[in-house]
Parts: structure tokens; sequence; C-alpha cells
């Protein structure tokens, strides 16, 4: 996916047990906490902000799956116990398809990033399909179930792409744009500094130095008290329904 100029992106999630943390003991916290946290791992517990709620933010990843960094990206977030969202490339799942089922085994949200990476607007109706639906198809297969959020390249709709979508739009607000140089401390640093409760970073599970900035940041927002949810996860703690063909960048308070 080389030197292109990448996408804005954004994220949900069930957030009944988050918001209901209010308790400090250790363990009390743990049975608490969403079932990515408390699985066997290695995770560090996130402390309770000073008015009894979690401060959330949602990791997404797109152009996957790539099975050398993705596999290492899945397992390093497995040892932490933390779950993020992956918008997948149809032609990329193809050969790919234990990756991922073990996504979603893990915890992990799976979503559609087109089949070929084509931008969605101006599409006719047919060719919309061949790169959203044929994905739907091809995801639906692998794991039994057509509830997958789009993101669609380079975070450009229209109201063709949204009247046509089928399920809600998901872009982003922190976009480190990892496809550039490729600088594993530049997209720390950057990351860091933007976090907020509520937002959705954006990056690519294709690049090694993607793959170790995600989990450099991971450790040091988890240091920070921000617990990590996948987009759905992320929306649902808010109490906002997402709907079809409407774009949703941000869960800030």
């Amino acid at each position: 996916m080389g030197n292109r100029q990448y996408r804005r992106k954004f994220a949900l999630l069930s957030g009944a047990a988050v918001l209901a943390l209010a308790l400090t003991a250790g363990a009390a916290l743990r049975a608490a906490l969403p079932a990515a946290v408390t699985a066997e791992s290695t995770a560090q517990v996130p402390v309770l902000s000073e008015d009894g709620e979690q401060k959330l933010i949602a990791l997404t990843f797109d152009d996957g799956p790539r099975r050398s960094t993705t596999t290492a990206l899945l397992d390093g977030l497995a040892q932490r116990g933390v779950h993020a969202t992956f918008f997948l490339i149809g032609a990329q799942v193809e050969g790919n398809e234990d990756i991922v089922r073990r996504m979603e085994a893990e915890g992990h949200q799976v979503g559609i990033h087109t089949y070929d990476h084509v931008e969605l607007t101006g599409l006719n109706r047919t060719d919309f399909d061949a790169q959203v639906g044929r994905t739907r198809d091809l995801l639906a297969g692998i794991l039994g179930h057509r509830d997958f959020l789009l993101r669609p390249p380079y975070g450009m709709t229209d109201p063709s792409v949204k009247a046509w979508a089928e399920c809600p739009i998901i872009i982003w607000s922190i976009d480190p744009e990892d496809w550039r140089d490729q600088n594993t401390p530049r997209e720390v640093a950057e990351v860091t500094a933007q976090a907020r409760d509520g937002a959705i970073v954006l990056m690519h599970d294709i690049f090694p130095a993607s793959v170790d900035a995600a989990l450099q940041i991971v450790d040091q927002l988890h240091a920070q008290g921000y617990l990590f949810v996948t987009v759905e996860e992320l929306f649902a703690a808010r109490h906002v329904q997402l709907e079809a063909g409407k774009s949703y960048s941000n869960a800030y308070p």
C-alpha cells in the first residue's frame, strides 16, 4: 500500500461493564473489566479516572491482514490483554482466513476496508458492491455473520457511499501517518501527545515499524490510565447507537 495518502478513522464498544467500574480494589476492578483485559496476559490494569469513569481509546488498523506483521501484532496485543479493530482488505483476506478467525476469537473487531483498496466515491453501484459487498460476503463466509463496520479508503465518502454502505462508517480522530516514513519513535510521540478519552487511532498492521509503535503506544497509554477497546465497545460505552450510512470519527465525552 506504499506511499499513498491514507485515511481518517473512527470506532465503537459495549461499555456497561466499563462505565460501572466504581471499585478500587484490584480484584474487583479486574472482574468488571472487559474480557480483553481480564484474559490471561501481562496486561496492566488501567486506573479509574477521578469521576469514576474509564478513559477509553480505540486502536484501529487498516490494510491487513499480512501474515508476518499482523501475527506479530496479535501476539503483542494478546500479551497485553488489549482489543483492537481491524479493517481488512478482501484481497488480503484470501489465504489468511485463519488470521481473521483468530482476530475475532481473541476479542478483536473485524471490519471492511474494501476488496482492493479502491476509493469508493464516484463509483457506480455495481463497482461499489464489488468492493464492499464482495468483502462483506467473504468475511461472512469466514466468521458466520455479516455485522461489519466500513472504513472507506482515504476516509472518503459521498452520498452514494452512505446510501449503499448498509452499515456504520468509521473514520478516525488521530492519524500519525505511519505509512509516510515508518518511524516508530515519531508515531509513538504523535499518538501519545494527541491521545484523549474517546479517540480513534488510525494505524496500519502491514508495517513492522507500526506494529512496534502500536505496542509501545499501548504500554505508555496504559500507564496513563487508558483502557483500549474496540470501536463497537467505545460507542456502546458512550451510549451511542451507530447507524448505517452515518460516519463517526470519535466518541469524545
